[in-house]
């Protein structure tokens, strides 16, 4: 580990990770007003060689100006076998580290790249009188050889907050048949994806860190985007990138839970909780209705629960202890 831990919510909500491009105040201006959970300034592909100095610049201006309650903050920087990464990071992070909560570094390829990232934060907030290990990392996994070494990825900082996963450039990397970004490749009956999602989900999990899912590029197509996006949800994925307005509400209700099992996750806490209890008779297993609940039924509902909670869900049931 290379940076101090401060005390820093790593583990935010991220069900809808918008991706706006730095080089467009029209686009960053409308991102303020959409509720996704997550809006990442894109300094890497969205915008042209040309347009990224000034962009740098940009994204300063609409950090510190813009009103970003309620949202996780990330900038995408220039991956580092480009002439740009360290200038965007120095330029983004001196002007608005305050205004900043991760950085989110694309095409990670082994940790060396990670401990780089993670020194040079760790100068400019000294420099700069920032609280030192507070900017998280996002790396974003997009290629063989970045998936090959997700694990030591995932362990090589303290910041790391989340494994993204890259479809477009990971496809191209390995010669995938298929030109529609996340959608399953002809000719081969299974998920083709599903190697790759419960690896990087593993790396993430291993290192109590979040899982996400990348873009799907047919943005007016929210049907094929609901079925994408509800693969990475049934894995335990915890969100997805969205690339349009349209598709923020239909990742953020994928990836919350449903009423039913937001309530009954409750349920199962606070029976747990009663029933371990001296009061409850300090059962280690007990019946909640015609279900059984012990210590795993705990720790799954904790995942359920969290996940509301995070979401802002409210609860329409209670607990009721039983008449003796």
């Amino acid at each position: 580990m290379t940076s101090p831990a401060p005390q820093v919510n790593r583990l935010r909500p991220r069900r809808s990770c918008l991706a706006v491009p730095g080089s467009n105040p029209r686009f960053l201006e409308k991102a303020q007003g959409l509720p996704a959970d997550q809006v990442f300034l894109d300094l890497e592909d969205a915008c042209a060689p040309l347009a990224k100095p000034e962009a740098r610049h940009t994204v300063v201006k609409f950090l510190n100006e813009g009103d970003w309650t309620g949202k996780t903050r990330v900038v995408r920087v220039n991956d580092w076998t480009t002439e740009w990464t360290y200038r965007d990071v120095v330029t983004v992070v001196e002007g608005a580290g305050q205004n900043l909560d991760c950085i989110m570094l694309p095409k990670v390829q082994d940790a060396q790249q990670i401990v780089a990232l993670d020194l040079l934060l760790t100068q400019i907030e000294k420099t700069m009188g920032f609280e030192v290990g507070r900017i998280g990392i996002e790396a974003q996994i997009e290629n063989a050889r970045g998936l090959n070494n997700v694990n030591e990825i995932a362990e090589a900082s303290q910041r790391v907050e989340t494994i993204i996963f890259g479809p477009a450039d990971f496809m191209a990397s390995i010669n995938m048949k298929s030109l529609v970004v996340g959608e399953q490749p002809p000719g081969y009956p299974a998920d083709a994806y599903h190697y790759i999602l419960m690896k990087i989900l593993m790396a993430a999990r291993a290192n109590d860190l979040q899982a996400i899912d990348g873009p799907y590029l047919q943005i007016r197509n929210v049907d094929g985007y609901r079925e994408v996006a509800q693969r990475a949800a049934a894995l335990g994925f915890d969100g997805k990138w969205v690339l349009h307005p349209g598709q923020v509400e239909a990742s953020n209700e994928i990836f919350s839970p449903s009423q039913e099992d937001y309530d009954h996750a409750e349920l199962i806490l606070d029976a747990y909780e009663y029933y371990t209890s001296e009061a409850g008779g300090k059962k280690g297993s007990a019946m909640l209705g015609d279900e059984m609940i012990d210590e795993a039924s705990r720790k799954m509902a904790l995942v359920i629960a969290g996940k509301g909670r995070a979401a802002g869900m409210k609860r329409t049931s209670k607990f009721e202890i039983p008449e003796a």
